[in-house]
């Protein structure tokens, strides 16, 4: 008898252990990815994964990719050799937004009061690789669908000579296209780019390789190499999402469509771009290319010494204006010349750059006498005819009429050294902008309009301050209206997070259910693992909640299961949470 009862006492004390190393198990929160290394055509799955519930989860930003699915929840219970097991997940499936190396952040959890972190986890994003079309989709199936072109104006350019690069997308006729997201932008180095925007895309009809297709303008850029030889255009590649025609037939006999993922390259493209011929370059020749006007003006030709007179140098026409510098202007010794200032009229579009850039210069003269202004020249290189082209300005002269005379080491003509300014006392004078006038007479304080002010306001405020001395009391007085309004500002506290996530269905029922479970985690105390249906409304019954409320809420709580798997319109978004308001604050003065 002895023996069978130390053997009951070992079985306890054996299972008592094994109890308490099961309360003692550590909690785990970990992030996993499908893979660390992937191309930037593919998809990427991450999960957040616990050995025991918790609460108010929130994901990480997820920089560099872009949600494609989820959250997707799972829970997980089974029970090995007596031993209960629990798992919880959280996950998401991701697409790349470029190539590079990204960090999935950490994902936060709150179990048993305490906050719990993931690590963060490196992924590394590289070109496109092949693959098969997704969703098991036979490959033949978006066979010869999609084209992504890019159609050069020239392929043998000069040297700072305008290119047109233009993608076009060729859809065959019985495709259509749902979306698409760019994977890999060419960055086009030793070239000078400006993208042309495309404000609306336009389906229009057109031919590839001999056959009817539709096409549609992705994407324009204009390119001025900048180097000499052989120069590579890196591919523009896409992610699309197609919807193609199947083998199978509907009920009614019409042929049934399944989406697909293609991506598409529009491959690499070679320019050879030629230099600009080294004979006939001319000596002022800056880096202009294309076809230009050229004019050098004055806005006056008489004037008196220390007065202005603006000068301008324009060139007009079409080329390459952002890489070529204008000619300087060089006057004579006693003109005092400032900073030019330059002026920019230029746009861009498909052909190239077009308009016109000028430099202004201030001149004034020092003396009286008759000056010229001399020529000017401007070269350029015309790419059509090959060849380059000088054009040179009028000289220019100037009367000075009025002034004191030139010194006999200072010429009136033009000359090359320039003679010191000597202030004349007129020439310019300084404005002042704030004088910071001060009245002559005074107004003294008694009697005036502030000292009146001042004296009646005591009498105005004591009114005052007793009415709402008054409306206090009366406020603290009404027992029924404070519960109200404490109601009120409850439920605006719990409900905060899902009224700012107005609009976006899926976070905006995330946090109406978190919502929902902290009111009731915080009136009734109720733990996550009971937190079913029955278990609330058994609950609430207990508590003196009438079953209109009861129903209200069991509603508002299937209506957050339901928006995950059904769409939802931003009406009904606002009355379930306006239910959610009116629920909360009723139940509160019952509970």
């Amino acid at each position: 008898m002895s023996i069978t009862k130390h053997i009951v006492i070992l079985s306890l004390l054996t299972l008592f252990s094994w109890s308490g190393l099961a309360q003692q198990e550590s909690i785990q929160f970990e992030a996993k990815v499908s893979k660390e290394t992937l191309g930037v055509n593919e998809r990427l799955r991450v999960e957040f994964t616990m050995n025991k519930d918790g609460d108010n989860f929130t994901p990480p930003a997820f920089d560099g990719f872009t949600v494609v699915m989820g959250p997707n929840q799972s829970v997980s219970h089974s029970w090995v050799n007596g031993k209960r097991s629990f798992s919880k997940t959280y996950s998401y499936v991701l697409a790349p937004i470029s190539q590079g190396k990204f960090t999935i952040k950490q994902a936060t959890i709150e179990i048993d009061g305490n906050v719990y972190k993931t690590l963060p986890v490196t992924v590394d994003v590289t070109a496109s690789v092949p693959q098969n079309d997704e969703n098991g989709t036979p490959a033949g199936l978006t066979e010869g669908k999609l084209y992504l072109v890019a159609e050069l104006s020239k392929a043998s350019p000069y040297l700072n000579e305008a290119v047109t690069l233009v993608y076009k997308l060729y859809i065959s006729p019985d495709t259509n296209v749902s979306d698409f997201r760019a994977l890999d932008n060419p960055s086009y180095n030793n070239f000078w780019s400006q993208e042309i925007d495309i404000t609306r895309y336009e389906m229009k009809n057109g031919t590839y390789k001999g056959k009817p297709y539709r096409y549609v303008v992705l994407k324009q850029v204009v390119l001025y190499p900048q180097k000499e030889g052989k120069l590579t255009l890196a591919p523009l590649s896409l992610d699309v999402t197609i919807d193609v025609p199947t083998n199978k037939r509907d009920f009614f006999g019409r042929r049934m469509y399944t989406q697909a993922h293609k991506t598409v390259s529009a491959g690499n493209r070679t320019l050879e771009v030629k230099p600009l011929p080294e004979n006939g370059k001319p000596a002022g020749f800056s880096g202009a290319v294309g076809q230009f006007d050229f004019n050098v003006t004055a806005s006056k030709n008489t004037l008196k010494a220390s007065e202005s007179f603006q000068m301008k140098v324009e060139v007009r026409g079409k080329g390459n204006f952002k890489l070529f510098s204008l000619p300087k202007v060089e006057l004579p010794g006693s003109m005092e010349v400032y900073t030019p200032e330059f002026k920019e009229n230029v746009s861009t579009s498909l052909p190239g750059m077009s308009g016109s850039v000028s430099d202004n210069y201030t001149v004034v003269p020092q003396f009286k006498g008759q000056y010229t202004v001399p020529e000017v020249s401007f070269a350029y290189f015309d790419p059509q005819s090959g060849s380059y082209k000088t054009l040179t300005s009028e000289a220019k002269a100037v009367h000075v009429t009025e002034g004191p005379l030139p010194s006999a080491s200072a010429p009136a003509e033009s000359g090359t050294a320039r003679q010191q300014v000597l202030a004349t006392g007129s020439q310019f004078r300084f404005i002042k902008l704030s004088p910071a006038l001060v009245s002559t007479t005074r107004e003294d304080f008694f009697l005036s309009g502030l000292f009146y002010i001042l004296l009646l306001l005591p009498f105005l405020l004591i009114p005052m301050a007793i009415m709402i001395v008054k409306k206090k009391q009366k406020i603290a007085a009404d027992v029924e209206g404070n519960k109200i309004r404490k109601a009120n500002r409850l439920a605006r506290k719990y409900l905060s997070a899902a009224k700012k996530a107005l609009g976006s269905k899926e976070e905006f029922y995330i946090a109406l259910e978190r919502a929902l479970h902290n009111y009731l985690k915080a009136k009734i105390h109720i733990e996550t693992s009971e937190f079913s249906k029955e278990k609330i409304t058994e609950i609430l019954r207990e508590k003196g909640v009438d079953n209109e409320n009861i129903d209200g809420f069991i509603g508002l709580l299937q209506s957050c299961e339901l928006a995950r798997y059904t769409p939802a319109s931003e009406v009904a978004m606002q009355q379930d949470y306006d239910k959610a308001a009116t629920v909360i604050s009723k139940m509160d003065k019952q509970i």
